[in-house]
């Protein structure tokens, strides 16, 4: 069974940093798609980034670049998500979803990801 569990959600101060952590278990192929979506307070899911867990590629959504990085420990089954320079419009409860044996090339939305963790809550307060 295919489980997501994040961690690492709190509150900070703007300018501050949280690092949020996606442990998968119940797969064992390392030829996935990653990603981390976030739903704003009164907002829909917002694709935030993504990781090609074989090659380690990553992708940012616009207002995260540079501010964010993800990386992988794939000894752990764990996909990180640091965060810097948080911003009071980076509140949300963030989620962590996988696609199994898939590439994150026009991944984008809920519907492309399978599996689904239950959250963790960053809000960031000015």
């Amino acid at each position: 069974q295919v489980r997501l569990v994040e961690s690492g959600g709190g509150s900070v101060p703007v300018g501050g940093s949280l690092r949020l952590s996606c442990q998968a278990s119940g797969f064992t192929s390392y030829s996935n798609c990653v990603a981390w979506f976030r739903r704003p307070p009164g907002k829909e899911h917002e694709w935030v980034a993504s990781i090609s867990t074989w090659d380690g590629t990553t992708d940012y959504v616009d207002s995260v670049k540079g501010r964010f990085r993800l990386s992988q420990d794939n000894a752990k089954d764990t996909v990180y998500l640091q965060m810097d320079g948080l911003e009071p419009e980076d509140t949300g409860m963030y989620y962590c979803a996988a696609a199994i044996l898939a590439k994150c090339e026009d991944r984008y939305y809920q519907r492309d990801f399978r599996y689904w963790g239950l959250g963790t809550q960053v809000t960031v307060s000015s």
